[in-house]
């Protein structure tokens, strides 16, 4: 089953849902209508589950059909009905889609009959005219057509007909170009030598490999049996001909008795292979048909003989049932001679690294003055200096395009060569690899074939790439988002979605469609070309106003690149394009982006994916992209509320406006019931919009992920508070929860409801970073203990005016501070930062190593009246890293010592009255600055004589520090 036709049965039982809940109104409103048109309403209702069932079921065999197809887009009237077919599959797509929105409508609104189901109706019925009806028709048609051309059952591999044939005997090519490195590579790694010798008699040499000669081929010979070396790059690079070249040169052919080459291919078949190398090395073609028969006869012919065996081209599929394949193959060649070799090429990462015995060779394109010369000899006939000076001058600036590929140039080259014309040629550099007409044999029908051999849900993850520029750098998340967007990845039981994409991009990481660059990805230019040419009808690149003109009618997915030649009229053409999926604007309209995306909007209503520039307002027309999963606004702009409308896109996963201070959010947020993650430059709720009501706004967003900041929670009640459900989202790993903007003195706020309304929003158990800020109760809430916050690494308090010291609930009444439970403890805190709490008179209860033995980091700052820090534990924080003290006056209590491990970075500031601090006993003489004011120095190696110099202001004087784990001086 493909990956859409399982999205399809899971929009099949959404749709009885809804059925059953439209019946069920039906039934309740019976006394509002007559018998007619009660009868009349139930039979559009049965009408309808009929012909979407029906087109459900229709579903996964167009995919099936599309993914044979595509086998055979060689063939002209193949290639024509293939898009409209995918055409139709893509209407069908998004009926179902609309439907599962008025199905996830009828959730929210709660009511089926009213409004979202007749909506629907009204959207596909017109009179006598049944949209449904229409695209199934479509549909069956189209299927037919192609089943008629023999595709019933297709085979997924090409002809024989358009493959390469590949073959010495067939090189017309006697100079090889640019691959001397290569060349020496490959023959020491063979160890030809270098002057040729005389062969020897090998009758008596026996055979010595990696096993025994007296094995026999029902031995289980391991893989390095044979040393294997591996020649490996992309499609049309030149690893053929540099084989080809080996097996013709002279000391090659010197140093090995037999010389066997043979095209593999896709389809990796262990009897038609042994077969094929017994008729190249007898010159007879194989009687028998027994594979244990021919892997003996291969083992008897080729024993005791120093062998070169040339796989060319080998795919994945030759590691099929566990490599088992492989070795049954390469079973019959442990009876060689010692010295013998086996020499693969491939464009496959996998093979690579499953068969490789020795480094591979990676063959790259050509260097610019070598390929020039290549080219030339393609273009012209010649590598000569008398061609035509225009020409080459064209010539020159189209080289670039072909990135160093010995095909490509081929390819090109026998273009230009027909037309010495500079209009011809100047047409040629005009154009796209993509969009120039291939023979099968040339460079894209041959980056082609690694694409075929894609599963069927890689192929749209890759051909969808196509909508990038060249040289795009993807990242990996980003790339992922946009892919489940899209409708590409489909749930795997447990595994979180985001993991199953990751898998995807890695699968065409390892098949090199995607290369690592300074942490980012890129495509290389030439598959890039294939991407385009495999998705031409459904993805386009605006990069200036004429190409409007080319823009295809059904393009699903579309990418804008700045230019200066488009404006508001030019980009309102786009609505005429009904049937866009994906649309990238890199366009800054300034303010006439929301009158421009307003038209969108309103036209282009099947959306899935918008990212735009630019926009300060979003208009209250986006509420009909019914279908919009993703909206990214990529600058900084200065859009700070979202309209009411934005609460119906049911479909929403992700908002990104990065740069963006997004201050409010609409009442009815909370619909948005599949949104995952909202990135902004600090997502601020604040909860005293709508009179306390606006924590109500993220009340269902259980899918948020990354981090939430809430504002003014001082002025709810706890009730209110618990209405966010926090505890519910399980996705958040930050949470910033903002008692107050501003704070005023601890009189101020004598009576509060601070310690109920925090009590109120418990965070979900998987949290990773807590803030809480200007909090003026007096005791932290219940929740707070470690085993509510099992995963909890950072934690910050700011601003509580109201406590005189922080202990752990529950934990200073029931943990021994000289023991360590399990249950009182914060495992995976490493981070602590407490700043501005004007009242926090001790720590004592806190900084415990018993509480927090994952420590690595403690910041306490502007703490004025802070007196005790239980200092003389601190040696027992193993982890500690940095320790921060600033602008706490009044610490007193380190005269029962400062013990930390030597590696530690210590920096204090702000705090005269440890100058008061008597001499402490030193176990190693190591001195720490210290500063009254201003910055900070750290620890660092010992001074002579073990000390080092201090500054405090205008002073000057020396300032131990005892330190753990050294003798006592």
């Amino acid at each position: 089953m493909s990956l859409s036709a399982t999205r399809i049965i899971s929009a099949i039982n959404e749709c009885v849902s809804l059925f059953l809940s439209a019946k069920s109104a039906i039934s309740s409103l019976r006394s509002r209508w007559s018998g007619s048109q009660e009868q009349s309403l139930h039979d559009r209702v049965l009408q309808l589950q009929s012909d979407l069932q029906r087109l459900c079921d229709t579903l996964p065999a167009m995919y099936h059909l599309i993914n044979g197809a595509e086998w055979r887009s060689y063939e002209d009237h193949v290639a024509k009905l293939l898009p409209s077919l995918k055409d139709a599959v893509s209407e069908a797509e998004d009926l179902i889609d609309e439907f599962r929105w008025h199905e996830m409508k009828v959730q929210v609104e709660g009511n089926a009959i009213q409004s979202p189901f007749n909506d629907f109706l009204d959207k596909v019925i017109h009179g006598n005219f049944n949209k449904l009806n229409d695209v199934q028709l479509r549909l069956n048609y189209l299927s037919s057509e192609m089943k008629a051309m023999g595709l019933r059952k297709v085979t997924h591999r090409f002809a024989k007909s358009v493959r390469p044939v590949t073959t010495s005997l067939l090189s017309k090519e006697t100079k090889i170009f640019g691959r001397e490195k290569e060349l020496k590579q490959v023959l020491g790694f063979l160890n030809v030598p270098t002057r040729p010798k005389r062969k020897r008699a090998t009758s008596s040499i026996s055979a010595s490999t990696s096993t025994s000669s007296s094995n026999h081929v029902n031995a289980e010979p391991k893989i390095s049996s044979l040393p294997v070396l591996v020649v490996a790059g992309i499609g049309g690079v030149g690893k053929t001909t540099l084989a080809q070249h080996i097996c013709n040169h002279q000391r090659v052919k010197s140093h090995f008795e037999l010389i066997i080459r043979i095209c593999v291919s896709h389809d990796f078949n262990e009897k038609r292979l042994t077969k094929e190398v017994i008729e190249s090395s007898t010159g007879k073609g194989a009687k028998i048909d027994h594979l244990d028969s021919l892997q003996r006869a291969l083992y008897n012919h080729v024993k005791n003989k120093r062998l070169l065996i040339v796989l060319d081209d080998v795919w994945d599929d030759a590691l099929k049932d566990n490599g088992r394949c492989w070795e049954m193959f390469c079973a019959p060649f442990t009876s060689v001679q010692e010295g013998s070799a086996m020499l693969v090429t491939t464009r496959c990462p996998n093979v690579t690294k499953a068969v490789h015995t020795m480094e591979p060779v990676i063959v790259e394109g050509l260097k610019d003055d070598v390929f020039w010369n290549f080219f030339k000899l393609c273009a012209f006939g010649s590598e000569g200096s008398s061609n035509d000076p225009e020409l080459e001058c064209i010539g020159r600036r189209i080289l670039p395009k072909l990135k160093g590929s010995p095909l490509a140039a081929k390819t090109l080259g026998r273009m230009l060569s027909m037309d010495l014309q500079a209009s011809h040629w100047s047409s040629i550099l005009e154009s796209e690899l993509w969009e120039l007409k291939q023979k099968e044999t040339e460079i894209l029908p041959a980056l082609r074939l690694s694409y075929m051999y894609l599963p069927f849900y890689l192929k749209q993850c890759f051909a969808f790439c196509a909508l990038y520029p060249k040289d795009y750098k993807f990242e990996k998340a980003c790339l992922a988002e946009i892919w489940v967007a899209e409708g590409f990845v489909e749930p795997q039981g447990g595994v979180p979605i985001q993991d199953i994409c990751y898998q995807y991009f890695e699968d065409l990481v390892s098949r090199s469609f995607f290369q690592k660059v300074n942490g980012r990805y890129v495509i290389h230019d030439l598959l890039h070309d294939m991407a385009q040419k495999v998705s031409e009808h459904d993805c386009f690149i605006l990069r200036n106003k004429s190409d409007f003109d080319k823009v295809p009618q059904n393009v699903r997915h579309l990418y804008i690149l700045p230019s200066s030649e488009f404006d508001d009229s030019n980009l309102l053409r786009l609505c005429k394009y009904t049937k866009l999926r994906t649309l990238i604007c890199k366009i800054n309209l300034g303010k006439g982006t929301c009158f421009v995306m307003d038209h969108w909007c309103t036209k282009l209503t099947r959306m899935r994916v918008m990212s735009c520039a630019f926009t300060n307002e979003l208009p209250d027309s986006i509420g009909n992209w019914k279908h919009l999963r993703y909206l990214e606004i990529s600058g900084t702009c200065n859009l700070k509320r979202i309209p009411s409308s934005f609460c119906w896109l049911y479909n929403m996963q992700i908002l990104y406006a990065k740069k963006c201070k997004i201050q409010s959010l609409p009442t009815d947020f909370d619909k948005l019931t599949s949104l995952q993650k909202i990135g902004s430059n600090g997502l601020t709720i604040d909860a005293a919009n709508q009179e306390g009501l606006g924590i109500m706004s993220i009340k269902n967003l259980n899918q948020i992920r990354e981090y939430l900041v809430i504002n003014n929670l001082g002025i709810l009640s706890e009730d209110h508070a618990a209405e966010a459900k926090l505890k519910d989202k399980k996705c958040l790993e930050r949470l910033i929860l903002n008692m107050r903007v501003a704070l005023r003195s601890a009189e101020f706020y004598i009576h509060n409801n601070d310690t109920e309304v925090l009590e109120g929003l418990q965070p979900p158990i998987s949290l990773k970073g807590l803030f809480v800020k200007n909090y003026v109760g007096v005791s932290l809430p219940s929740w707070f203990q470690p085993q509510n916050l099992p995963s909890l690494t950072s934690l910050g308090f700011e601003g509580f005016v109201g406590m005189k010291s922080i202990s752990f609930p529950m934990i200073s009444q029931t943990i021994n501070l000289n023991e360590t439970h399990a249950i009182g403890t914060f495992l995976s805190l490493t981070n602590i930062t407490i700043e501005k709490c004007e009242n926090l008179s001790s720590l004592e209860d806190f900084l415990q190593p018993s509480y927090l033995p994952g420590i690595k980091n403690i910041e306490i700052k502007d703490c004025k009246m802070l007196a005790s820090v239980p200092t003389e534990f601190f040696g027992g924080f193993h982890f500690l890293e940095e320790l921060r003290i600033a602008d706490c006056p009044n610490i007193l209590n380190w005269q029962r010592g400062l013990v930390l491990p030597s590696h530690i970075k210590v920096e204090i500031a702000g705090c005269p009255k440890l100058e008061e601090v008597e001499r402490m006993e030193l176990t190693e003489r190591k001195l720490l600055h210290f500063e009254s004011r201003g910055s900070t120095a750290s620890v660092g190696a010992p001074a002579t004589g073990g000390q080092r110099r201090m500054t405090n202001g205008a002073a000057s004087r020396r300032w131990p520090v005892a330190r753990q784990g050294c003798a006592e001086a």
